[in-house]
């Protein structure tokens, strides 16, 4: 009996990690990344099909919204995250770095969680992620006007969002 108890414990814990766990607080899984760090630049194709240049983001503060179309948490959050984009219409950019999967499934994403207003990169081979330190979704990379970026692994409800994109607007 206890070792199927520890099976579901164990499976429960593995498909948590699969979506990068989960802190609707901002803080329980921290940072991933220095404060210091410039940002990577990139150039990637949408999810609308047009291009995204990262230089368009340069001197202006910005958040980088990981995310996965399978991922369960991303889901969840996306209305936190699109509420968030909407306060600092203007004052903080808010662009979602679609990985680990196929296009047709991110336009679904995006379609199904209402997310369509923020433009949305493809990051089909996972160099954007590597490059910002992601390793698991939902992930956030908070830049500043100067470039230093901060990277969260976990999600964050509205609140943390608003919290540390008033950080960012603020520090301009």
């Amino acid at each position: 009996m206890w070792i199927r108890a520890l099976a579901v414990v164990f499976g429960f814990g593995l498909v948590a990690a699969a979506c990068g766990g989960s802190s609707s607080d901002g803080g329980a899984q921290g940072p991933s990344g220095a404060g210091d760090a410039a940002a990577p630049g990139f150039t990637a194709a949408t999810v609308s099909g047009g291009e995204f240049d990262s230089a368009s983001l340069e001197g202006a503060p910005s958040v980088l919204w990981f995310w996965a179309p399978w991922c369960t948490s991303c889901r969840a959050e996306a209305p936190d995250v699109v509420a968030a984009a909407e306060a600092f219409d203007g004052r903080v950019q808010v662009v979602g770095v679609a990985g680990r999967g196929e296009i047709p499934a991110m336009e679904g994403f995006v379609a199904d969680t209402g997310t369509g207003a923020l433009e949305h990169v493809v990051d089909a081979d996972g160099s954007i992620w590597s490059d910002y330190g992601v390793f698991a979704q939902p992930a956030f990379a908070f830049v500043g006007a100067s470039g230093e970026v901060e990277v969260f692994v976990g999600t964050m409800g509205e609140d943390a969002l608003v919290e540390r994109m008033t950080s960012l607007a603020d520090a301009t």
